[in-house]
């Protein structure tokens, strides 16, 4: 999408906000399956420190092993984050990126015009509102549509601080 709306001066700059409601949707697609990801990911850190970890340790006090909190969770399994939490992983992780990448490529195609084939910035606010409506829409209220989004945005990835006592993938203690 970015290389459509990029590509020449006639593409609109609707392209990119298709693409930022677009990277929205597959945000909330990927948040519903990284929830189901960390209940088995969460489940199988369990097994590794209550039944492993005890298991193969030396404990001279010989303290038993309670496995009540896996067994529980195999009978009744549910989410151990929210919707929420989880698109606030995704956003920390992977997102971010793509949404400021794809920012940054609607403000270059609206701070541009483009006046006797020769392209320049556009100079004043009133200009650069023009080049953000799209068809009766004013550039003002597209303006503030993409403001709340990422304002929603930024909300949500600082709402929830990644559990640093957690081990996620690829992570150890040193």
């Amino acid at each position: 999408m970015l290389s459509i709306s990029l590509a020449t001066e006639q593409a609109h700059h609707s392209v990119l906000l298709f693409a930022m409601l677009l990277i929205h949707g597959l945000l909330f697609i990927e948040a519903r399956r990284y929830r189901f990801f960390h209940v088995y990911r969460a489940r199988v850190r369990l097994l590794e420190q209550e039944y492993f970890a005890p298991l193969f340790a030396l404990d001279p006090d010989g303290t038993r092993i309670s496995l009540a909190s896996l067994g529980e969770d195999l009978r009744l399994p549910c989410f151990s984050v929210t919707l929420l939490q989880a698109m606030s992983r995704r956003l920390q992780r992977n997102y971010c990126w793509i949404f400021l990448l794809v920012l940054l490529a609607w403000l270059v195609k609206t701070t541009s015009a483009v006046s006797d084939g020769h392209a320049r910035f556009v100079n004043t606010i009133s200009e650069f509102l023009d080049n953000a409506a799209i068809g009766a829409i004013p550039g003002a209220v597209v303006l503030a549509g993409i403001a709340g989004l990422y304002a929603w945005l930024i909300f949500v990835m600082l709402q929830f601080d990644m559990d640093e006592d957690e081990l996620g993938p690829g992570q150890v203690h040193v």
